[in-house]
Order: structure tokens, then C-alpha cells, then sequence
């Protein structure tokens, strides 16, 4: 990947290797550009580049869609569309709400490896690893994941598990180091329609205080389907979406791995 996506945030996101062979650069080059020229906070302009990081596979289905206003609020994104003004308030749908601090906590630990690795030899050990844990990890305080952190360290400087680390994979990246879990996909990993819908339905509550100057206002609801907590393989009574009412012109189901798309309304 070329320099492009030169701040550390960007850099160190694993967005941007996960799709790098499908990302729409040009367009997400120039919108990461002028969410940087932008005079939000630094954790706000993180925050919207990883926004719309996730609508990528988005691009792809409605490529004329040109993002006019990427720092607003309400809703995230103002686009232009067939010379409508569209209005696109984009929300993820958390599929395991236990794994959801599990994961937090474990990607501050995989930060502080990736830290120790590169500030040792960032040209040695650059790559994507795939990291599978012990089932009776624990990381309740500092003094356990300052633990967990170097075993995590010392699995990949010895190339082999150790510690709380079961088993390791590693892809290459030209650039940087990476951690991340190793997540074995269930093939009977449902995503409930009942947490789409009542998703919906608060975004719903929001609608009369979205900005009423566009013509239209969608709702794009993402999978990260590179997040351990959002993961899904289908969705379970797919046919009570059909019976959604809301306010939105158009609602959206979007996984971001392959760019499945599920039209809701």
C-alpha cells in the first residue's frame, strides 16, 4: 500500500489491510484528506475515517455517490446522489455484546505488543498475525494483561505460542506489525434480526432531529465483519425485516468482508 494513508491512526488500521485489494482508494484517499483538513479533534477525525472505512463495500453498490459533508452529525454523512441531496446515518449492529470489552481489552494489549515489536525491529517482525488464545485467558487487571502482553510479544519474537498464546499465523504486510485474533468462523453463527430492528427502532426516535435540508435520509446499518464482536454467517428470520416502519427513505444491511448488502426498506 502506498503512503497514502500516512497518519499513525491509519496506518496501524486494519481496515485498511483487510480491504485493501477491494478499497475504492482514489474516493477514500480524498475523503480521509479532507476529514484531516477539517478542524474536528483528532479522536473525532479518527472516528469518521474508521466511519467511512466501513462504508467502502457501500461505494461499490451505489458508486455515483459522491460524499459532500463527512464531518457532520446528524446524520454522520451528507452525499449527492442522481442530484439528490442524501443524508446517511450509518450505525453498527453489534452481534455478541459479551465479546464486545473482550475485544477492547485485547486490541490495547495487541497495540502495546505491536509497540514493543517495532520499537525493537519494525523491519523483522512487519507482518499480520493471527493470534489464538487459551480458553481460561484473564485479563481482569493491569498486572494480568501486562503478562498476557508479553507473552504475546515473546510468541512472535520466538516465532512459536507461549504463554496464554495457543497458536499463531502470520500473514505478510510490507509495512508494519499487526495483531490481531484468529476467529474461526461458526457456521451457525446467527446474527438475530430482533437486534437489526431495534436498532431501527432508536434511530427511528432520532429521525425528527436529523437535518431536514436533504432530500432524503438513509440508514446503512454495517456488520464489521472484522471485529470478533459484529461477526455473523447469516441472519436468522431474515423475513421480519420486510415488516420494518420508519421514517428513513431506504435502510440498509451491510457485512463489510464481501460487500453483502440486504435491502430492508
Amino acid at each position: 500500500m502506498k503512503k497514502t494513508f500516512s497518519d499513525e491512526d491509519l496506518i496501524k488500521n486494519l481496515s485498511l489491510y483487510y480491504m485493501n485489494r477491494h478499497l475504492k482508494k482514489k474516493p477514500m484517499e480524498k475523503y480521509h484528506r479532507k476529514i484531516d483538513e477539517s478542524l474536528l479533534h483528532d479522536r473525532e477525525k479518527y472516528r469518521k475515517k474508521s466511519e467511512i472505512l466501513l462504508l467502502n463495500s457501500f461505494m461499490h453498490h451505489f458508486p455515483d455517490v459522491k460524499f459532500e459533508d463527512l464531518t457532520c452529525e446528524s446524520p454522520d454523512f451528507i452525499a449527492k446522489l442522481n442530484d439528490k441531496k442524501i443524508g446517511i446515518e450509518l450505525t453498527e449492529v453489534i452481534n455478541h455484546l459479551e465479546m464486545k470489552k473482550v475485544e477492547s481489552t485485547l486490541n490495547k494489549m495487541f497495540r502495546q505488543a505491536e509497540i514493543l515489536l517495532e520499537q525493537e525491529d519494525t523491519a523483522k517482525y512487519r507482518g499480520v498475525y493471527f493470534l489464538e488464545f487459551y480458553p481460561n485467558i484473564k485479563f481482569d487487571n493491569i498486572e494480568q494483561q501486562e503478562e498476557n502482553i508479553l507473552s504475546i510479544y515473546r510468541s512472535i519474537k520466538k516465532n512459536k505460542p507461549v504463554g496464554c498464546v495457543k497458536g499463531m499465523r502470520k500473514s505478510f504486510h510490507r509495512r508494519n506489525v499487526f495483531i490481531t485474533h484468529e476467529y474461526s468462523m461458526n457456521l451457525f453463527d446467527e446474527l438475530c434480526s430482533e437486534k437489526i430492528l431495534e436498532l431501527i427502532d432508536k434511530k427511528n426516535e432520532k429521525f425528527p432531529y436529523y437535518d431536514t435540508s436533504v432530500d432524503e435520509c438513509w440508514l446503512v446499518i454495517v456488520s464489521d465483519m472484522n471485529s470478533i464482536a459484529s461477526r455473523y454467517t447469516f441472519i436468522q428470520d431474515r423475513e421480519h425485516l420486510q415488516e420494518v416502519e420508519s421514517p428513513f427513505h431506504k435502510i440498509f444491511h451491510l457485512e463489510n468482508l464481501c460487500g453483502n448488502i440486504t435491502s430492508i426498506k
